[in-house]
């Protein structure tokens, strides 16, 4: 990537989305199999399917939290507003 470019704020929301959202898709998939004594008894073959389903949700939600990111995208009388999710 030459200096002269620069990446865009919509893709570094959506980086950074992305990483907290795959965090905490494995977390809740891994605690879920571990804590589940049936799930436990295949955890060798549970968890990296539960990576790969981490891997594959993450860019589709990913992109549902970064857009509610942008003030732009809600305008500022429905920022202000709230709803359901922030308050």
């Amino acid at each position: 990537m030459m200096a002269t470019e620069k990446i865009s704020t919509d893709i570094w929301l959506k980086v950074m989305c992305s990483l907290m959202i795959n965090a905490v898709l494995f977390g809740v998939g891994v605690i879920t199999v571990l804590s589940v004594p049936a799930l436990s008894a295949q955890a060798k073959y549970l968890i990296p399917g539960v990576i790969v389903a981490s891997f594959v949700v993450t860019p589709l939600l990913c992109g549902l939290v970064a857009r509610r990111m942008r003030i732009r995208n809600w305008g500022v009388s429905h920022w202000r507003e709230g709803d359901l999710i922030s308050g």
